[in-house]
Order: structure tokens, then C-alpha cells, then sequence
């Protein structure tokens, strides 16, 4: 059981304690009669068509940071949440919760930010919704972004569709939109400058269904990082995971700032990154797709599922060790995004 009984800041990191909450707390209750697994994004039918649909709240402390902003990334976040299920983003809602005493300036400059998004990821803000709270009971803007997208090809991607032989596809280097966001946060200056992944993935997941629909499972790299997603699709799978740390792409500037912080780069959020699992006989024309795109220059084979140690992610480490790679457990980096 969740420990203590008042909400903590880990609850919302994406990692244990988050899923404890949501499976202890939210899903007994408000999703106990459907029994979907907990992906990115519901699907179903309506209408005669397939449609996917997700929701996320922002709340990222700064709200502009190097390389995005809370604008930029809350469009992004729910594009990429509608991708990576296999869906293609069409229409967004926006709600804004506002603190009294935001310069309007920021607003203007936030909301200008989502248009440009919007543009870049082709769709469209349909609806929204404002609310403002009193002076010291928010924190200059929150944003909660609700996408729809519809599914056009006849794939299933799920977090419990993994399998024994599948591969294991990283779109790029890890860590860069937690270690800007510390940064900025605590006002730290390195040597070269560290900016945020933040960008849409609907043309990265476009360009690997092209290539093939022998993709199972893919999920974005936000809160909790690649160590969380991975866990969460073993443990939804059954399955267990084998990576290899040599594999995985790490600029030398987070490395080092991961270092000098005591993070660790694969629980480090990401917000323009993909993990997909993919059919062994068609891992590779799909990695040539992703190197092929601007949002997958970066685009590794890193592991494989195996059988062996269900629900477990083992890494073999750049000196030949074996290491367990857990989910985060507690609130590494809080307002991340």
C-alpha cells in the first residue's frame, strides 16, 4: 500500500509511488470496469471510427527553460502520448489555471508558443478553458492539454503486447530535459549549454509504422525515464528485458551533469524520446527509419525481452557487470514537466 496518508511530490514522478497511487487508488475505482491496461492512451471505437484519446496536466517549474517552454511541451506532450498508441493527432483541447499576478506578457508569449507547436505537429486547438486562483495558491500557470487522435492502420500497440525475442528501440539520447530543467531550476551555468528534447514524435512513429507494423509496444520517455517505461512493460508483458549500457545514447554534457548531480541518466525525464518494442525480423528496417528522421538521428538498438526474470529489466553495464535497473522510487526530479 501507497505509504503515509497525504499525497507526497514522489506520488507524481512517474515512478512507484505514482503507480502505487493510480493502482490503488484511481483505477479500483474509475477504470474497474473496463480492465485496460494503462497506456499512453485509451483507445476505442466511436462512430465507426478507431480513436485514441489522452489527457495531461503540466506544471513544469521554470515555465521557460533552454530549449521549450510550458507551452511548447504541453502540446507536444499529448501529441506524442496519441503517437506512440499507434494513433494520428488530429484536434487538442487547452485549459489554463492561471495565478493572479502572472505578467501577461508570459501568457502571451506561452500561448503563442502552442500555436507554433500545433502548427509544427499539424493539429488543431479546437476548445479550452481558463480558471484564475488567488496570489500564492498556484504558481504563475498550469496547463492540462486533452488530444484525440484517429488510429488509420490495422495495428495493436499496447504496453502487455511484449514478447520473448522482440528488440529493444531508443530513438535518441537520453536525460537532456531533466538535467535542463535542474539547471535552469537551481541557476547552475555548464561549460556548453544543455537544452530540452522537447519536440513532437508523430513524424518519427509515421515514418517506423511505414516501415513496418510489427510494433508492439512504444512509449514516450517522460517522467521516470527509460528505466520506468521499460518496467512498466515488463511488468504489464510478463516479460523480462536484457539491455546493453554501451548502447544507449547519452550526450557527454548530461553524463556529466548527471554526474556532478546524482542523477541517473535512464530515470531522467524526456520529452522528444520514444522506447518502441518491435518484431525481430523487422527490427532493423524500422531502426533505419527512425536514423533517417530529424527526431531519431540518434536511434539505437539497445536490448532485447527474454523470458528469464519476468517483470525485471537487467542492464549488463559498460564494465561487464549485471545491474538491476528498478523504477524510480521517489520524486527525483519534482515539476519536471
Amino acid at each position: 500500500m501507497t505509504s503515509g496518508k497525504r499525497i507526497l511530490l514522489g506520488h507524481g514522478s512517474g515512478g512507484k509511488l505514482m503507480h502505487e497511487l493510480i493502482e490503488q487508488v484511481f483505477a479500483p475505482v474509475l477504470l474497474a470496469s473496463n480492465g485496460a491496461v494503462l497506456n499512453d492512451a485509451a483507445v476505442f471505437q466511436a462512430c465507426g471510427a478507431r480513436l485514441a484519446m489522452t489527457t495531461d496536466s503540466f506544471v513544469v517549474d521554470p515555465i521557460f527553460f533552454p530549449g521549450g517552454d510550458i507551452g511548447e511541451m504541453a502540446v507536444y506532450g499529448t501529441v506524442n502520448d496519441l503517437a506512440v498508441s499507434g494513433a494520428r493527432p488530429l484536434f487538442l483541447s487547452a485549459a489554463f489555471i492561471l495565478e493572479e499576478g502572472l505578467p501577461l506578457e508570459d501568457l502571451r508569449r506561452i500561448v503563442a508558443s502552442m500555436k507554433r507547436a500545433c502548427d509544427r505537429a499539424g493539429v488543431a486547438m479546437v476548445t479550452g478553458d481558463t480558471k484564475v486562483v488567488n496570489r500564492g495558491k498556484g504558481d504563475k500557470v498550469f496547463v492540462n492539454t486533452t488530444g484525440i487522435g484517429a488510429i488509420e492502420r490495422q495495428i495493436e500497440i499496447s504496453a502487455d503486447r511484449a514478447r520473448p525475442g522482440d528488440k529493444v528501440l531508443l530513438s535518441g539520447a537520453i536525460g537532456a530535459h531533466g538535467v535542463a530543467i535542474m539547471l535552469a531550476r537551481e541557476d547552475l551555468d555548464f561549460e556548453r549549454p544543455i537544452c530540452s528534447d522537447t519536440a513532437p514524435l508523430n513524424g518519427l512513429v509515421e515514418a517506423m509504422l511505414g516501415a513496418s507494423l510489427d510494433i508492439h509496444c512504444m512509449r514516450d520517455l517522460t517522467r521516470g525515464g527509460l528505466a520506468s517505461a521499460l518496467n512498466e512493460i515488463a511488468l504489464s508483458s510478463r516479460v523480462g528485458f536484457r539491455i546493453r549500457e554501451d548502447r544507449i545514447p547519452i550526450q557527454d554534457e548530461v553524463k556529466g551533469a548527471c554526474e556532478i548531480l546524482g542523477l541517473d541518466p535512464l530515470h531522467v525525464a524526456n520529452e522528444g524520446k520514444l522506447v518502441a518494442v518491435v518484431g525481430p525480423e523487422q527490427a532493423e528496417k524500422i531502426l533505419a527509419s527512425m536514423q533517417k528522421n530529424a527526431c531519431g538521428k540518434e536511434a539505437a538498438l539497445i536490448g532485447e525481452v527474454v523470458k528469464d526474470h519476468p517483470g525485471r529489466v537487467v542492464m549488463k553495464t559498460g564494465v561487464g557487470g549485471l545491474r538491476i535497473v528498478d523504477m524510480l522510487a521517489g520524486a527525483q526530479l519534482p515539476r519536471i514537466c
